[in-house]
């Protein structure tokens, strides 16, 4: 059992008895299940829950409860366990009472719920169900206790650890990490043995591997490391959105498909908290699942994939290209899609880079924030993934303070986070301000900021700090034949300048100058920053590639028939 606890609060009588018979019958096994009519004796028992220190996994509430509304119970909730789930409980059809809509539609803004859910109607209510187990996964994910989460124990949080649980975050695998000395690192040492290499890496099947390399990582944990063939109809370079977008569909649609990824799985998306604004998920999506589910899909249609491997190099070679893979593996294919994706641009201040994976964070906190609780942290950036940060550190941290170098947010960030970070507690925003030092003693401890109107500058206590500050494709790496802006992002269809298209029939919309190879996604010139523009455009080069094989007379080979399980995720 594991001791944490379910909170139900309904003035109803007949609906609290309906929603304490379904957590009961399915979960009270697993979780103490507490259920109140009043919302003040709820935030006596959740008072005492957290002063025993207590988990609480999901609190549902009521909407219209004596003395409170259930939005109200489930902020006050939040302070108390910020690491639980709030729903607010709704009957069938009320999201069409105005008074009802208009309470859950502030309240998912304001960030006082994370969604609302249906009351059972009969027993057993898989809907219900449905709403509630998700819930919890998201709960245990994020609280590093899902039982597939793989643990990583280190001397200290940075160097050789810190590299390992960027590797396991960018193949979207739940992991946690904790020192050696401490109680819970002894713990697990403990189970291995002694005189055991650190770091060390635990996985849930008990395979125990010291100091691993990215690619032993790799394949412990389930993921292909290398092409199990050389003949492609399409070679994707790069398993983010875009990427793994065109591995479903083309797979789906009968082209032989090989993605390589010299990292893992998901790109950026694979470390955003939470996505709202993506179509189809009401609730919210975390990159990493998004991602998990994506290769799941493509898997299924009989993509290949090859992680921990790099593109070196792409070449024409006869009436087919050539792409060169880390080890000298070369593939053979008949189109490429180049969807690499970007990285953030560095600080650029040597303490603080010094302390990088000791306080200080390039990219989305998803690994990093649980060790944020009750500690002041900065994030550096203006544009939507630093604002998803900010409210999802916020959950954690005692106090987060989003720095942005332009005037105002509203010229960089979608207009639903700037209204859910102006109503949350204990998030502040510093405009016009820039980041120019730090550090502290192998950890950092403190930031300088600068005003840039008036160039003053201010020392701050900092706990951790995350930077988001623009991006860089990771283009470097292309032939002189594919064309660039001056970023280095790559040109395709209409804007690619006068003179760099070889051919005499105009380049499809996502071609590259060097015919056959696309670009789609973050890499590309003139996108869209975004997960669902990055997906579409991955569909998108899908139908440009049957256009390809048309003008050229082709016929996609098809997939290899194949029967080998699906890797673990």
């Amino acid at each position: 059992m594991s001791g944490a606890v379910l909170v139900a609060v309904d003035g109803n009588a007949d609906v609290l008895g309906d929603v304490e018979r379904e957590l009961r019958e399915r979960y009270a096994r697993h979780y103490r299940i507490v259920c109140l009519s009043s919302p003040q004796k709820a935030l006596a028992v959740l008072e005492e829950l957290a002063g025993a220190g207590d988990e609480v996994a999901l609190v549902l509430a009521g909407q219209w409860l004596p003395g409170m509304t259930g939005s109200e119970l489930l902020d006050r909730t939040r302070r108390l366990h910020p690491h639980a789930k709030r729903g607010l409980l709704i009957a069938w059809g009320d999201w069409g009472d105005r008074e009802t809509g208009e309470a859950i539609y502030t309240s998912i803004a304001r960030g006082l719920i994370d969604h609302y859910v249906l009351r059972p109607m009969a027993t057993p209510d898989e809907a219900f169900h449905q709403a509630i187990s998700s819930s919890l996964l998201d709960w245990a994910e994020s609280r590093r206790t899902s039982p597939y989460t793989i643990h990583v124990i280190g001397e200290t949080w940075s160097g050789r650890a810190y590299e390992l649980r960027q590797a396991l975050g960018r193949c979207a695998i739940p992991h946690s990490f904790c020192l050696a000395d401490s109680d819970e690192g002894r713990a697990r040492l403990a189970t291995v043995g002694d005189g055991i290499r650190l770091p060390v890496v635990l996985f849930p099947d008990g395979t125990v591997l010291t100091d691993p390399s990215n690619t032993e990582l790799a394949l412990a944990s389930g993921s292909p490391v290398s092409p199990e063939r050389m003949e492609f109809d399409l070679v994707i370079v790069g398993a983010g959105p875009a990427g793994l977008s065109a591995a479903v569909y083309g797979a789906s649609e009968g082209f032989s498909t090989l993605v390589v990824d010299e990292g893992g799985l998901g790109g950026q998306a694979t470390s955003s908290s939470l996505i709202r604004n993506y179509l189809g998920f009401p609730r919210g999506v975390s990159g990493r699942r998004l991602a998990q589910q994506a290769y799941d899909q493509a898997w299924v249609f009989g993509a290949k994939f090859a992680f921990m491997r790099q593109a070196r190099a792409v070449e024409r070679a006869g009436g087919e290209l050539v792409v060169t893979l880390s080890g000298d593996a070369r593939v053979r294919t008949r189109a490429v899609l180049l969807a690499t994706g970007a990285s953030y641009h560095q600080l650029g201040v040597p303490a603080l880079e010094a302390l990088s994976g000791a306080g200080v964070f390039y990219g989305p906190p998803s690994s990093e924030a649980p060790a944020m609780t009750g500690r002041d942290v900065y994030v550096l950036g203006g544009g939507n993934s630093a604002g998803q940060a900010a409210l999802y550190l916020a959950r954690y941290a005692r106090s987060v303070t989003l720095v942005v170098r332009a005037s105002s947010l509203d010229a960089g960030m979608s207009q639903y986070l700037t209204r859910e970070i102006a109503a949350t507690p204990g998030l502040e925003v510093r405009t016009g301000t820039e980041i120019v030092g730090g550090g502290g003693d192998g950890r950092l401890d403190h930031l300088v900021l600068r005003d840039r109107a008036t160039g003053d500058e201010e020392t701050t206590g900092a706990d951790g700090l995350f930077i988001m500050i623009g991006a860089r494709p990771h283009t470097r790496w292309l032939p002189s034949e594919i064309d660039r802006d001056d970023q280095g992002f790559v040109l395709t269809g209409s804007d690619l300048r006068d003179g760099t298209w070889p051919l005499q029939r105009n380049p499809l919309l996502l071609e590259t100058s060097m015919p056959g190879v696309f670009a789609a996604g973050d890499a590309r010139h003139g996108s869209v920053k975004r997960v669902a523009s990055a997906v579409g455009e991955g569909s998108v080069a899908i139908q440009l590639l049957h256009r390809l094989f048309a003008a050229n007379a082709q016929q996609p080979r098809g997939r290899a028939k194949e029967t080998r399980p699906a890797p673990a995720t």
